[in-house]
């Protein structure tokens, strides 16, 4: 099984975040997303406001989140899986604080602050985790499974 410190090793080496969300009248929808997180493993995004997972959190802001490295062999996939509260970030102080982790973690230049306003077409979007899971091993009736184990980060 993945520990928690193995799951934050995941976290920090996979800048890439895939959000599934909902939408009001239940329709799915993924999206791959650039990310950073912060101390609590609370994770920021920018997005369109009007693309459909910006405006599924605008709904209902429920979200989960998965990490994963898709370039290793079949077998020895690793994973982070998060179900999580999202909300646009409005405030001035928090707004700012989320783009500079966005850009200390992308080595070229993005999204000014200014671009990122309430006001401007991409927003900043902050989730909270609220259970978080890794994949481990499990057997059903003599046969491998996939299971998931929670775990505290």
């Amino acid at each position: 099984m993945i520990t928690s410190e193995r799951a934050k090793e995941i976290i920090e080496q996979v800048v890439y975040i895939t959000i599934g969300g909902t939408s009001n009248d239940g329709q799915p929808w993924n999206t791959p997303v650039f990310s950073a997180y912060d101390d609590s493993y609370n994770f920021f995004w920018g997005s369109h406001v009007n693309s459909q997972h910006s405006q599924n959190i605008s709904a209902n802001g429920k979200v989960f989140l998965v990490i994963y490295d898709s370039t290793i062999p079949a077998g020895e996939g690793e994973g982070v899986y998060i179900k999580a509260h999202a909300a646009e970030i409005t405030d001035t102080k928090e707004l700012a604080f989320a783009h500079s982790l966005l850009q200390k973690r992308r080595p070229v230049p993005y999204w000014s602050l200014d671009q990122v306003q309430p006001t401007s077409p991409v927003r900043l979007f902050k989730a909270v985790p609220e259970q978080v899971w890794v994949n481990g091993e499990g057997e059903a009736d003599g046969t491998y499974i996939d299971i998931r184990q929670e775990i505290k980060l």
